[in-house]
């Protein structure tokens, strides 16, 4: 959340995120236009701190993060998903059992979900496929129950 305060002799103003939506990539314009618009008056602005302090330490986070192999930064409030392909399907779905959401048994809609969730859109037919495909293969475990299909990474416990 953000709050961003400019004082204008006695005059004060206060903006707070919750208001409306600001991010890192925005909050630097926001602050520009408030100290045009009060600059117009021809009265002296001074921010509470230095927008070009956030800004150069987001970039260089962002930097930090391109030099990781294969790293991917999603945020699903701030960017549309992207969509993948069937051919990178496989590997999508290998990334969610790696880090284990297939450890007990999940429905295909739960998989696109999750795909969603990291920023990847996919139809699910497509995903249905490639679960089977790894079913079949054996590289997961195929469970019907009620219906469902589950899919899931171990034998699943019978209660």
């Amino acid at each position: 959340m953000a709050k961003v305060r400019l004082k204008l002799g006695d005059n004060e103003i206060e903006i707070d995120s919750r208001d409306f939506y600001v991010d890192n990539d925005t909050l630097p314009q926001v602050i520009a236009d408030l100290t045009a618009r009060l600059q117009e008056s021809s009265d002296k602005v001074e921010p509470e701190f230095k927008v070009s302090g956030i800004t150069e330490t987001y970039e260089k986070n962002m930097d930090y993060l391109q030099m990781l192999r294969n790293a991917e930064v999603h945020e699903p409030e701030f960017t549309a998903p992207t969509g993948i392909t069937p051919e990178e399907l496989p590997s999508r779905i290998e990334e969610l059992e790696m880090n284990g959401f297939f450890a007990k048994p999940r429905t295909v809609s739960e998989t696109v979900e999750q795909l969603l969730q990291h920023g990847w859109i996919a139809s699910p037919l497509a995903v249905s496929k490639t679960l089977s495909k790894m079913a079949f293969n054996r590289e997961l475990m195929k469970t019907s129950e009620e219906k469902k299909t589950f899919y899931c990474k171990q034998t699943p416990l019978i209660n």
